[in-house]
């Protein structure tokens, strides 16, 4: 089993809170739109990272990340892209990798909202772990921890890291 932390939307910044509920993590997973390269040497210190650069990285992040990260974990295949959509109104990107990789776990950023639902059509749950940073319109900055074993996701959380 791992215990996963995931955010995404930091947009640079850095919040002491990310140490506080990711320390425990086994890995820490980022949807894109990182900010600052500073960001994952602060979320290094305290664990691996697995991340995907979002519209807004620049060539330093771009260099380092990919679009897309595809992970296989026992029964589980996760995809994670920064800009995805939501269950019922995926872009057409998402549609196609969707097709492509028959994910069980799509993990996506990019809207800010934090949304978690079973998307029956595709069979496979849909997690946007809302936005971490003090950019955008969101109010509540969040993060998603959960536990990953063999056969599927569980003791998943959303922890709220207060106001922007």
């Amino acid at each position: 089993m791992l215990k996963i932390g995931l955010l995404s939307d930091t947009h640079g910044f850095w919040d002491d809170k990310f140490h506080k509920y990711l320390k425990h993590c086994d890995e820490i997973w980022h949807a894109g739109d990182i900010g600052d390269i500073n960001v994952i040497d602060k979320l290094s210190e305290i664990t691996t990272v697995k991340a995907v650069y979002g519209n807004i990285d620049n060539h330093i992040i771009r260099a380092e990340f990919q679009e897309d990260v595809v992970k296989t974990y026992g029964e589980n295949r996760i995809l994670m892209t920064h800009i995805g959509g939501k269950p019922f109104s995926y872009n057409k990107t998402s549609r196609v990798k969707i097709k492509q990789y028959h994910p069980n776990v799509f993990i996506c950023g990019h809207s800010h909202i934090c949304k978690i639902m079973h998307d029956n059509q595709n069979k496979l749950l849909f997690i946007n772990p809302g936005a971490a940073g003090n950019k955008g319109f969101h109010k509540v900055r969040t993060l998603v921890r959960f536990d990953l074993t063999k056969q599927k996701i569980q003791n998943l959380e959303v922890v709220e890291l207060g106001t922007r």
